[in-house]
Order: structure tokens, then C-alpha cells, then sequence
């Protein structure tokens, strides 16, 4: 059994090649790989694997429209084993591994994922390092809401990224107060509105350059170095802050997180994500390891 450990500006994943979709991702084996004592270390599990395979396997119970049975889809699980509808991150250094594995030969092509099909154009790529754009679909408020850190509360939007989102925008905050908050503990959320969990971002409002420092709490993980979705989310609620129409303008925003820095065009109710992505090292899993799991 084979593995890649890659990251997107610091966001680590454990890539897993399984074409036919023949391996048992049970939430404990997931959660063991993702374990940083006593397994790989990772926020998160990618399994490359053919849309149709997954299907056929029950993995997935239909096909998103706009997705082949012949694509590749990005069956992407949190590193507690929970399964997410996307991961713009991810989704960069997933296409960055089918273009060095000799898997894809495109550079521009469609991926599947739970939250539908999604584009991606590798820039360039070398065996470590590649620039990847997403598409990352539609964008959606989702309305008002509220998240708690640390006993102060922070307005916020709800935002839809294809997974559930609320950033929450503070223009008087500075990089530096952004930095000493603590997300240590799990920042409360209204589950009214959130039924089924969310990541919760904080950010700075935009600077002279269009940009914004951001951090995220993600659901099922904790806080980690970076988020895709978590990026778009925070960069569409600092141009709502402006008076920016997410269905109707068009703006990009300059998103620096604790792992690197991204940028994240919004077009009348959709959005792309461009960043890096790096391969850090290829390797085989101790099978009798796998197996007692």
C-alpha cells in the first residue's frame, strides 16, 4: 500500500492512490493515519480513486452531476474519519499528485467531489512543488449568525462553499490580536443554522492591498495552518463587509493564513481559489499495521 504526504500552504493530507476503490477507509484507519503519535500525521485523507469506482464500491450512493464515471474524484475524510464535501486545499494537491503520477496527462480538468464537479488547472508542476487553480463553485450566504471564541462573541455570515462555513470579519482587529486569539477550544456556533457542524474563520478586514490575515477552527480537525474553503468563505465576507453583492460583482481578495498565503476571485456567485502545493515524501504502509486497524 502506497502513500504520498503532501500539503497546500501548511493544510497536510495523506494521499491515498486506490483507482478501483478497493480499500476499507473506516473511520478508525483514518483517524490512525492522521493520528501525529501514532500514525502518518495529516488534517486529512485523499482517496484517488475513478467516480464510477466509488460507486459501484457503495462509497458513494450516486454520481454528482457534472462529474464521469471515468473522472478522478477526490474522496476527501477529516482526520477524526468524518467525510467532508470538499477541500479547496485538498482539491491542489490532489490535482498536483495525478500530474506527477502519471495519472493525468491534462492540466486542465475536471475532479469530483461531494460537493459536484470542480475544475482545476495546474500551472506548473515539478515532483515537489506545483501552482494549482480551483474552481470552487458557487458561493452562498447563508445569512447572519454569530460565532463564540474564547467567551467574546464575533459576528459573522454564514457562508456555503459546497461545505458549511461561518466568517466572521472584524475590520478593528489586527494581525497581531488576529494571532494571540485562542482556538484551542472549539468556538461555538449557532446549530440552528449549522445543523451539521461548521468551520468557523476569523479574519482582519481588507488592507490597502486587498488582502486579509485569516484563521480557521476546522469541523472535525481543529484548528489548522490553512483552510480552501475556509479562504473563499473569508474572502467573500470581508468584500460583504464592503458592500460587495456576491451574486452580482466581481473582486479578488489576497488571503494570508499561518501556512502560506492564497488568492480568491469571487465572479458573480462563484469562485476560484490559486495556491501551491507541495509533495513531501512517497512511501508503503506496514500492511500488518493497516490490517489490525
Amino acid at each position: 500500500m502506497e502513500f504520498t504526504k503532501g500539503h497546500g500552504t501548511q493544510n497536510d493530507f495523506v494521499v491515498l492512490p486506490d483507482p478501483q476503490a478497493e480499500l476499507t477507509l473506516s473511520a478508525t484507519r483514518v483517524g490512525a493515519l492522521c493520528d501525529r503519535q501514532r500514525g502518518l500525521g495529516a488534517d486529512g485523507v485523499l482517496r484517488v480513486a475513478r467516480a464510477g469506482a466509488l460507486h459501484a464500491a457503495g462509497v458513494l450512493t450516486e454520481i454528482p452531476e457534472g462529474v464521469g464515471e471515468q473522472d478522478w474524484f477526490m474522496d476527501y475524510r477529516n482526520a477524526d474519519g468524518s467525510i467532508a464535501e470538499m477541500c479547496g486545499n485538498g482539491m491542489r494537491v490532489f490535482a498536483h499528485y495525478l500530474a506527477v503520477s502519471g495519472l493525468e496527462d491534462r492540466r486542465d480538468h475536471i475532479v469530483g467531489s461531494r460537493a459536484g464537479a470542480r475544475s482545476v488547472t495546474v500551472h506548473t508542476a515539478t515532483a515537489v512543488d506545483a501552482d494549482v487553480t480551483v474552481g470552487m463553485g458557487p458561493v452562498r450566504e447563508l445569512g447572519q449568525s454569530t460565532a463564540t471564541v474564547a467567551g467574546w462573541a464575533l459576528s459573522g455570515i454564514g457562508i456555503d462553499v459546497g461545505n458549511p462555513h461561518l466568517a466572521c470579519v472584524d475590520p478593528g482587529m489586527s494581525a497581531d490580536e488576529l494571532g494571540k486569539l485562542d482556538l484551542t477550544v472549539a468556538p461555538g456556533f449557532d446549530p440552528d443554522l449549522f445543523p451539521y457542524g461548521a468551520n468557523v474563520e476569523i479574519a482582519t478586514g481588507l488592507d490597502a492591498e486587498r488582502a486579509i490575515d485569516m484563521r480557521v477552527y476546522e469541523r472535525g480537525v481543529g484548528e489548522t495552518r490553512s483552510c480552501g474553503t475556509g479562504t473563499v468563505a473569508a474572502a467573500a465576507a470581508a468584500l460583504t463587509a464592503e458592500g460587495f453583492r456576491l451574486a452580482e460583482d466581481s473582486g479578488d481578495v489576497r488571503v494570508r493564513i499561518p501556512g502560506g498565503e492564497v488568492v480568491v476571485g469571487l465572479t458573480r456567485g462563484s469562485a476560484w481559489l490559486r495556491g501551491p502545493s507541495v509533495l513531501v515524501a512517497t512511501g508503503r504502509f506496514n500492511r500488518s499495521w493497516w490490517d489490525h486497524l
